[in-house]
Order: structure tokens, then sequence, then C-alpha cells
């Protein structure tokens, strides 16, 4: 096997690979996976304003 043939194989490799990655994401048995996911920081925001109202602390910037 010489080192264009490797090169090839390896190509080929990352291809597939790419390509299994690609499927998966936006395969529909994950995307409710993703979707919560991507709205977990908007949860755990309001979770932190409800804790602050019920605490009855408001949110100051002190840097100002």
């Amino acid at each position: 096997m010489d080192y264009g043939t490797l090169r090839g194989l390896i190509a080929l490799l990352i291809l597939a690979l790419f390509i299994i990655i690609v499927v998966w994401s936006y395969s529909k048995k994950r995307k409710s996976a993703f979707d919560e996911a991507a709205n977990s920081i908007f949860e755990e925001d309001k979770e932190q304003t409800e804790l602050n109202d019920v605490n009855g602390k408001q949110e100051t910037n002190k840097n100002v």
C-alpha cells in the first residue's frame, strides 16, 4: 500500500464520519433532545428570576 492509497482511505473514512454525524444530528429522534438543550439556558434564567421574586431580592448592577 503506497502513501496515496493510504491518504485516499483516510479521506474516505473522514467523509463517512462526517456523513454519519450529519445524519445523526438531523435525525428526528434527536430533535427533542437538541431542542431541550437549546432552550435549557432560558429555563435556568427563568428559574433564577422566579427564585429572586420569591426571596424578594432584586438584581442590581454594582459595576456602574
